[in-house]
């Protein structure tokens, strides 16, 4: 199916009218194309080959864009190398492609998603209850994704109907399940390279020999979308470079941060250990409990400065509770959940819900308010097993959690506290940390006028804090 719809399309792209087009770049040169024949890469190899050769993807007006992939209109153009964040997720994308044709030749399972991350990137794959990844795999899907980019693969572009897609993945459940869930268009985009034909939305690499030089750095059991009653998964992590250069660094990297691995540091010093008796609860050693006292401690002193009142509040609740907060058809999945009298009880896995109760249980004056409550509370969460991460991603935690319930004037003066309290504490620790300004989402609670109302006020604290990181 797919070499035949591909070929339409390079009949359509024939029948396109050729038109002289501008292209403009960011330091406002501009360069002339025609439409449908002219390619970011042709623009890139008319400047230089090296400038051609290292760009990994491009921007047209703004918009992620294959090198190879024909231009339309007049339009602007930006080169991205791997030394951008987009031109190295582009690249780790094209590589966990390759990583899921090598796991098919492998071990025959079901591709289902295959995304890039911080790092790196993985696929995960249905193989059935008798196959699973191992350590001792890791050397030959490696030697079958060499070889892959040996063949420079071509990443081809295609656009599909919906209906189109469901015959042409009909054999793996979970592309099905994605395009009948996930895909909210008539049409949307494969890529194929070599035998791999996968559901995604793209750019590639030009083609699979950009990947110089490529590691399968672990493995894990994981679940159908994170949901602990779905299908078990198997997923495969990597990592890659344009050159060997990098790879070395990379390495070099790993066995530094090995070595400060603050697990190990917890048992070479006896302040605290794992068991996979109770998976993801840590548990604290003498003198690890002096740490965690002193520093608790540290930052109640800092709360009381700011007008927290401390709280205690309970460790489980009806969940009827968080069905009120809405947090329970988001969350449940995240919450270990249990019945009690023919009820279901949860353990909370956030203080929000409770502290709402403890603000309500009474009738509340004006002239209380801002009222600020900080809760130093055990939480629960229900990671997935492979998620589980030493002290860095657990099951049983705390936090200093607080939550200020004031009047819309007060707004804009408690954000600007929180902010200067943020810079207090992590100045403190020496922490460097970046800001995200969070606007009104699609699902919001509160009234319009009050969130346009803030607008102005938000900017204005968003400039403020900008200059307090900086």
């Amino acid at each position: 199916m797919f070499d035949k719809l591909y070929l339409e399309y390079e009949e359509y792209l024939t029948t396109r009218e050729r038109k002289p087009i501008k292209i403009t770049l960011p330091d406002g040169t501009v360069k002339e194309g025609e439409s449908w024949e002219t390619t970011p890469y042709t623009i890139a190899n008319g400047i230089s080959s090296g400038l051609a050769n290292d760009s990994v993807v491009s921007k047209v007006d703004g918009a992620l864009w294959d090198l190879d992939r024909p231009l339309e209109k007049d339009c602007s153009l930006q080169l991205l190398n791997f030394n951008s964040k987009e031109g190295k997720e582009v690249f780790w994308h094209s590589t966990a492609h390759i990583l899921g044709e090598a796991m098919e030749r492998r071990y025959g399972g079901c591709l289902c998603y295959g995304p890039p991350i911080d790092g790196g990137f993985y696929y995960d794959m249905a193989m059935g209850e008798e196959q699973s990844v191992c350590e001792a795999d890791y050397a030959g899907v490696e030697t079958i994704m060499k070889g892959i980019v040996k063949e420079k693969q071509t990443f081809q572009r295609l656009v599909m109907t919906k209906e189109d897609l469901l015959e042409m993945f009909k054999y793996n459940e979970y592309k099905v399940r994605i395009i009948k869930n996930k895909v909210q268009t008539p049409t949307t985009t494969v890529y194929r390279c070599g035998p791999l034909i996968d559901l995604c939305r793209g750019p590639h690499v030009r083609n699979t020999g950009k990947i110089k030089t490529l590691k399968v750095t672990k493995n894990s059991s994981t679940y159908w979308e994170g949901n602990c009653e779905a299908e078990s998964l198997q997923r495969i992590y990597g990592v890659s470079f344009p050159d060997n250069k990098l790879m070395k660094e990379w390495k070099i990297f790993q066995e530094e941060a090995a070595k400060r691995d603050h697990r190990k540091i917890g048992l070479q010093q006896e302040l605290f250990f794992f068991h996979e008796q109770s998976a993801g609860s840590c548990f604290w050693l003498p003198k690890g409990t002096i740490i965690f006292n002193t520093l608790q401690k540290w930052i109640q002193s800092e709360y009381h400065k700011r007008g927290f009142q401390e709280v205690i509040t309970p460790n489980m609740y009806n969940t009827k509770l968080w069905e009120t907060s809405g947090h329970l058809p988001h969350y449940a999945e995240n919450m270990f959940s249990f019945d009690v009298e023919k009820e279901k009880y949860a353990l909370k896995p956030m203080n929000c819900p409770g502290h709402c109760l403890l603000f309500a249980h009474r009738p509340r004056s004006w002239r209380e308010l801002p009222l600020r409550f900080a809760d130093f509370g055990v939480l629960h969460r229900n990671e997935l097993s492979g998620a589980l991460s030493g002290l860095t991603r657990v099951r049983r935690f705390q936090q200093d959690d607080a939550h200020i319930f004031c009047t819309t004037e007060q707004i804009v003066d408690e954000i600007r506290g929180c902010l200067d309290f943020l810079r207090a504490v992590y100045g403190a620790l020496g922490f460097d940390y970046e800001l995200e300004l969070s606007t009104r989402p699609a699902k919001f609670l509160g009234e319009v006028e009050v969130w346009m109302m803030r607008r102005a006020d938000s900017n204005r604290l968003w400039m403020s804090s900008v200059h307090l990181g900086s």
